[in-house]
């Protein structure tokens, strides 16, 4: 599934593309075909994301709202000689005509988990189900910090609720919690405020990182391919990383063995040495 980073991208690229100009909607698949065309030939105004939520604008206040999910993909093709006939299953397209150099834009979503046309209302009620998403300037991490310091939930499963906090994949699950040295199982309450405002700040950092460069990349530079002398990481994620998806390798720090374990359906992966189990005070 896209992480935060992806989408912020994504509403950029709609945002850079289609903004302020009128567009034609359409729905070549068919499960979109009557929402489609009430917003065929009007303005698209811009695109903003909420974590894994995107929310493509239209005048008169009227919203796409679409999630990606497991297997949802926007393409976005700009300035072609000619737009070609959809291929596969195409939920939405769009398509921006430019008169003056008689070349076209377009983009077909194909696949998403939810594509609804909603009013400002309904997507106000969307984002008020989820949490704080580090890449957004208005964003509270309190709000997260409310949630994570009352939960005995393991910290791994916290952090990639979209109700705590939106946007936090797998990919910056794991490495996240791995730079700040703290095992995915340790129970949320048992984090002190200043771990919590640690790894919040640290996900602002990395994943406005990867909006810039679309790759999620999360070691520090001493830890580089070329600072270690290693070979580059391979994998069809990009970017380089301490601990997902390298389970059974060693670590960058202090060479012990990567771990994977199943958490909340999702393989978490950690270091046993740099990230220890939490044993409490009272268990001690």
């Amino acid at each position: 599934m896209p992480e935060g980073h992806t989408l912020h991208r994504l509403a950029d690229e709609i945002t850079d593309v289609f903004g302020g100009a009128l567009v034609a909607s359409g729905s070549p698949q068919g499960r979109f075909a009557e929402s489609a065309a009430r917003i065929d030939g009007a303005r698209l105004i811009d695109a903003d994301a909420w974590g894994k939520q995107l929310f493509v604008r239209f005048e008169g206040d009227r919203f796409v709202h679409v999630h990606l999910g497991l297997y949802g993909t926007f393409d976005i093709r700009r300035d072609v000689a000619e737009v070609p006939l959809p291929v596969g299953q195409v939920r939405w397209r769009l398509v921006r005509t430019d008169g003056a150099s008689g070349t076209a834009s377009y983009g077909d979503l194909r696949g998403p988990t939810a594509c609804a046309l909603v009013t400002d209302t309904e997507r106000q009620a969307v984002v008020a189900r989820i949490g704080p998403d580090p890449l957004r300037a208005d964003a509270d991490p309190d709000r997260a910090w409310a949630r994570i310091s009352r939960s005995s939930v393991a910290i791994g499963a916290l952090v990639m609720d979209q109700s705590v906090l939106a946007g936090v994949g797998n990919v910056y699950r794991a490495e996240v919690l791995f730079r700040h040295r703290i095992h995915p199982l340790r129970p949320g309450r048992s984090l002190r405020v200043s771990q919590w405002r640690s790894i919040w700040d640290d996900l602002v950092v990395l994943m406005r990182e990867g909006v810039r460069t679309g790759r999620i990349d999360t070691v520090r530079p001493e830890h580089t391919p070329e600072a270690m002398g290693r070979s580059p990481r391979v994998d069809d994620h990009g970017g380089e990383v301490y601990v997902y998806r390298r389970a059974g390798m060693a670590c960058h720090v202090c060479g012990a063995g990567v771990r994977t374990e199943v958490l909340n359906a999702r393989n978490s992966f950690w270091c046993p040495r740099c990230q220890p189990v939490f044993r409490s005070r009272a268990a001690r």
